[in-house]
């Protein structure tokens, strides 16, 4: 039989959810206090509303709302039922949540979404762990879910996304700053070519070779990145990259004058 899902934030992420379990012939629950439910998800009146006769919540509103919408969806649900939160959170939070639902007997599921979710909706990859992990999986998998299930605690599939999001945003804030100082200094298009060129042809070796150039040229890139601060601060761009960079090179070289 197919399980009975309340989601909670009707929003981008949850509405393009809520859609695509409506369309596999799911029964959806959905509550969201700024948003009205469309289709044929069912409209309820609260959280715990949503969460009655549900097989698995879908917690999808904020970070800062988590532990407010698991209270209150608390009593709601049954030991039977796993609450599951898809929210970007700092691991600590989803130990958290793991905690209370742990004081209530009801299994959680630490979920990370792992692309953008529009255009994917439930078919976004998604990594999780927690006690609820395993149920979580056999729940939304049949349904076309790319669920990767990670053998540990609440918090892990947290981690693992967040340590993704130091390096994919850092590179797209990295990229925004080098193409606003090329457009102003008339260069973006062929910086742009530029940056093509070089992503096409990293491979499994690329990130290596960065970290051990950084250790072994960290004196030279600091002075190369002082350099580019200073193009920055003469087009009139903040050079927010490139003056981290040439801290972060700095400290490296403070740590390996320290042995």
């Amino acid at each position: 039989m197919s399980p009975v899902v309340a989601v909670l934030g009707l929003g981008e992420a949850g509405g393009a959810i809520s859609a695509d379990l409506v369309a596999a012939g799911v029964t959806v629950r959905g509550y969201d206090p700024a948003v009205t439910a469309t289709g044929a998800v069912v409209e309820c009146t609260s959280e715990a509303d949503a969460a009655k006769g549900a097989d698995v919540v879908l917690s999808v509103n904020s970070s800062k709302a988590a532990v407010d919408a698991l209270r209150a969806g608390l009593s709601g649900t049954s030991g039977a039922t796993v609450w599951a939160d898809l929210n970007t959170a700092a691991p600590g939070l989803k130990r958290e949540l793991g905690s209370i639902c742990g004081e209530a007997g009801v299994p959680f599921a630490d979920v990370s979404l792992m692309a953008p979710v529009p255009g994917k909706g439930l078919f976004t990859p998604m990594l999780t762990s927690g006690d609820g992990a395993a149920r979580y999986d056999a729940l939304l998998s049949p349904l076309g879910a790319k669920i990767t299930t990670l053998d540990g605690p609440a918090g892990l599939a947290a981690t693992r996304k967040l340590l993704r999001s130091v390096f994919f945003k850092g590179a797209a804030a990295a990229i925004v700053e080098a193409l606003r100082a090329a457009r102003e200094a008339g260069l973006e298009d062929w910086l742009r070519a530029h940056i093509a060129e070089e992503i096409a042809s990293w491979d499994a070796a690329f990130a290596q070779r960065l970290e051990e150039g950084s250790y072994k040229h960290a004196v030279r890139r600091a002075e190369e990145m002082r350099a580019a601060g200073a193009l920055l601060a003469e087009l009139d761009v903040p050079s927010r990259v490139a003056d981290a960079s040439r801290d972060w090179l700095d400290q490296l070289v403070t740590e390996q004058q320290n042995g």
